[in-house]
Formats: structure tokens, sequence, C-alpha cells
């Protein structure tokens, strides 16, 4: 993956090796040219001590007469055919929280703070190779102190694209200590993040809460919360190790646990679940609220120490999207669409380029299971056990999502959302486009559900391509096998609900398959059952149970 610091970690293991050459972001990858007495040594350090956001599948090497150059250099990015992937977003690395929480540094409680160990990554890229001109920071000319930064190789920051600060960076919209006000007064903000903007609102405040329910139109759907750490979530939640990793994980899903008795927060956060979806923050914005809580003070101690004010803050973060559509990322989107959602609008100056959503995950007998895929891991690619030509899948019409094949790839899309309007229909197709151009694939086929209806199957239709439609219960089995990397024949239960059977008349709903590849044989279902009202049977299930 490109943007996780490979280069500048190549450029400090070579120059302590005393290594001649250079380094440089090409389309397969990271090509590097090295020459001295024991340059397979770097192959070995590479192995060994590769940078903390990044994931090596091979190193392929070639022995090259000598060219007698001295010192090693990074070289600029030397395109070519893409067979790389720009990394998925980051949540703050320890350095850059403390740097945050320092009165004595220059980036003191600035919200844009990252380095090339952490920060946005795929929300901010406009292509590969990974340069600050394919970035949204791509207009923000570097100072004097970042230019320094940038070009030292001693440096955390050296060759971090996005780098930046207050003298030169983005800037938000309003200052830290008015956010927090306006919510502890209780008002619902529409906060701009890394991925798209929050409704934000004080999850203890029960009008506050029933207002953002009401005004997004959200029924009995449960709201996610952000805490400051793990010592706030364990006053919400029962934690476990596993879950204790998985809320600290740099990719920040939201977490479905088990929640406590009492936990002080507004009844209509939980909707009597019994569970409470939690996030730690995921970007120093989101930090610098729990900071503002605690009093501001210096280090970092305040985000699990007991006694800080910090712990008792608790926010409910949901999707800033009216009833359903496309999460809004634009400040301009956010007056438009959010008037009547949110009493306040705080955006900044940072554009999203692709818009993502929280990930959700939870514990499944104590394993977790990835519910929603979003910010933080998208686009990381699933090892295929085969082989593939270039495939776009464009998925269902519920919780729809796209995947693009690039050889023994498979590369996920974040989640889209129901295909119900027309600006959800448009992400849709926006997210098949981005997803191509960044990974540099062109699609030659355009598998689609078989159901003709469906938005994603007129998707397909357009794209000028030949197209396999797919069982939908088909569809589930085959892609938890190949996820797993099972290639022989397997049975497999589809308890999923509605999709058109083969004869394209009938539906679908509880199958037991027998699934080899391409072909599928229906073994086994559920009695047919009359649908009262046809398609109102799925969004008014009391017709089901009368049948």
């Amino acid at each position: 993956m490109q943007g996780v610091g490979f280069r500048p970690t190549v450029w400090r293991l070579a120059t302590n090796l005393s290594l001649s050459g250079w380094v440089g972001n090409d389309g397969e990858g990271v090509l590097i040219e090295a020459e001295g007495e024991q340059p397979g040594r770097l192959i070995e350090a590479l192995r060994t001590n590769p940078p903390p956001l990044a994931r090596i599948d091979a190193i392929e090497s070639t022995t090259i007469p000598p060219r007698g150059g001295s010192g090693f250099r990074i070289v600029e990015s030397l395109g070519g055919a893409v067979r790389t992937a720009i990394g998925p977003d980051a949540a703050p690395c320890a350095e850059c929280l403390e740097e945050l929480c320092d009165p004595a540094s220059r980036r003191w409680r600035y919200p844009f703070l990252n380095c090339t160990h952490c920060g946005p990554r795929y929300t901010i890229a406009a292509g590969l190779p990974w340069d600050r001109s394919r970035t949204a920071l791509a207009g923000f000319p570097l100072c004097a102190d970042c230019a320094a930064e940038y070009a030292d190789p001693g440096d955390r920051r050296f060759h971090a694209e996005p780098i930046a600060c207050p003298a030169c960076g983005p800037t938000l919209a309003a200052p830290i200590e008015d956010v927090l006000a306006a919510i502890r007064a209780g008002e619902v903000l529409a906060l701009k993040g890394v991925g798209g903007f929050h409704l934000v609102c004080d999850a203890r405040n029960a009008s506050a809460v029933r207002r953002i329910r009401e005004r997004k139109q959200r029924d009995r759907k449960p709201f996610a919360v952000m805490v400051a750490g793990l010592e706030a979530a364990r006053r919400l939640v029962e934690l476990d190790e596993v879950g204790e990793t998985l809320l600290t994980s740099r990719e920040r899903p939201i977490v479905i646990l088990p929640m406590r008795a009492e936990t002080g927060l507004a009844a209509g956060v939980s909707e009597d679940l019994p569970t409470l979806g939690l996030m730690l923050p995921g970007s120093p914005l989101h930090y610098l609220l729990f900071h503002e809580a605690a009093g501001r003070p210096s280090g970092t101690d305040w985000i699990e120490d007991p006694a800080s004010p910090a712990q008792e803050l608790v926010l409910v973060m949901t999707s800033a999207n009216p009833g359903g559509e496309p999460l809004v990322i634009d400040d301009g989107e956010a007056v438009r669409r959010l008037a009547g959602i949110a009493d306040r609008i705080v955006g900044h100056d940072r554009a999203i380029l692709t818009r993502c959503d929280d990930g959700v995950m939870r514990l499944i007998d104590g394993a977790p299971a990835l519910i929603r895929r979003g910010r933080g891991h998208t686009p990381v690619a699933i090892a295929l056990p085969f082989e593939a030509p270039p495939v776009l899948a464009l998925g269902g019409h519920l919780k729809a999502s796209v995947c693009l094949t690039r050889g023994r790839e498979a590369f996920l899309s974040q989640h889209v959302g129901d295909l119900d309007d027309r600006a959800t229909a448009a992400f849709h197709a926006e997210t098949a486009r981005h997803l191509a151009a960044i990974l540099a694939v062109e699609p030659i086929v355009v598998a689609h559900d078989r159901h003709p209806d469906f938005l994603s199957t007129r998707l397909a239709a357009t794209l000028g391509l030949p197209s396999v439609a797919v069982q939908h219960h088909h569809a589930h089995i085959a892609a938890i096998a190949a996820e797993h990397g099972i290639t022989g024949p397997l049975l497999g239960l589809a308890l999923d609900g509605y999709g058109l059977g083969d004869d394209g008349a009938s539906s679908w709903g509880g199958e037991l398959l027998l699934a080899e590849g391409r072909r599928c044989r229906r073994l086994g279902h559920f009695r047919p059952l009359k649908q009262p009202g046809g398609d109102r049977a799925a969004r008014e299930p009391w017709r089901m149970g009368a049948a």
C-alpha cells in the first residue's frame, strides 16, 4: 500500500546499512535500487521492521551491475500500470496524540495533524501514485517548518503527504471550545470529520437525542456513541480483551458490545436494546472535544485517568445523512441538506474526496465480525485463492457495496446503503467509478443480482460490458467461500431473506445450497408463503406474520 511511509523507512534502513541508490513509488508498489557490500540485508530489515501501517505481500529482487553511485535518495513517483492501493485512513498514532496535547508543540490542539504512521489516506486521495499533488492537501503549500520536516529523513513526517500545521494547513470553522459548549447546551451539531459529517449531541441529553431521531426520521434504530478511551468505555459496556483490541485499533470502528445496566445515557440512544455501539475518537478533531472537556491538560494521561472530567462526556455520533441518503461530505452540501436537522454546522476546508462512513463490528462467539465496511477498512484487499479477470460486482439492493477484482485480490468498497433513492444510486455509481480509477483497473465483465428491477442491475446495464446475473443466495455462499479460500464443493445455508429464484419468478428466502464455483444447486428451502402486498411485505413484516 502507498501512503504508509514506506519510502522514508527504506531510506533510513539503507542509510544505516551504508547503501547507495534510490527508492520510489511505481505502479506495482515500491521500487528500490540499492548498492553496497551487503544489499541483501536491506531485504531482511524490511521483512522484520516494516512501517507500522504497511503490509508486505511479496519482495522480488534482481541483481544488476553496480553503478558506483554515492548516497541514498528518495525519487519522484515513477508511474506505470498501478498494481498497488492507497492505504485506509488510520486513527492518530501515539506520537501525534502526545504532540496534540503538548503546549510546547507548534501543533498544540491542531485538529488536522498527522504523520506517515497515521491520518487520512483513502478519503483524501484523488489517485495513485500517492503524492501530495494527488490529495485534498494539494491546495495547501507547505510552510517553511513543514517543508523542513517533510525533507528531513530523521523526522517521522519525512515525505508525509498530508502534512499540515496551523500556519499552512486546513482550519476548522469554529473554535473547539464553542463546539463543546454548543453540545453541552443541548444543540445538535453537524460536525465534519474524516470521511463525512456526523450529527453530534450529548448522549445524556434526552431532548437532544430525541430531536436527532425525529429530524433524521430514524425510528428506533440505535445510535452509536463516542467516548474518550477505554476507561470511559468500561463504564458503559462489558469489555473483554478482544473488544478492547477492536476499539483501540487504527480502524476505529463502531463496536457493538453488551451494555451495562446503569449508564446514565438517554433511553433514546439504544432504544431498549441490551447492546451499545461504541467507538473511540478516530481523528485529532474528535480527541480535542474530550481534551477540552478534560480542561486542556498537558500530556495524554487524561484519556484513561478515572478522575478526568473527560470520562463523563459521551457523544452521540451518527451519520449526517437525511432519511437514508448518502453521507454529507461537503460544507456547502451540509448547509443545503442538514439545515433542518442540525442546529449548527461546523465544517473545515480540507476536502473529503471519498465519502466513507464508520465501520461497524461486533463479537460473535468471541470472535470479531465485520458488519459494515467503512473508514479504516477500505480499500483493504481480500486475497483470493485463484487469479481472476477484472470483474466489477455491484451487489444487491439493500446494504449495497461494490467489489472489484485485480489478479488474486478482491477490493471491497465502503458501505453504500440501500438503493432506494436517486442520491444513493448516484453514490453507488460514483463508488464503482472511483474504485476502478484509484486501482487503475478496467473491468471486462460486470456481475449483478438476478433481480431485473434492482438499481444495481440497472446500473450494470448502462456500463456497456458483458454481464453475469448471480442468484442472490448463491452470491452470499460464494463470497464466503472466496473470502476463506474454499475452492471445492460446499454446503451453504443462506437465511438471508429475499432473492429472485432461478426460474426468474419465485421469491426465495432460506436456502440450503450445494455450491461448486459458478454452479449451484438448491437442495432445500423454507416452505413458500404468500406475500400479502408484494414488496410491501418486506417493509411491513406484520404482513408475513399474518401469512
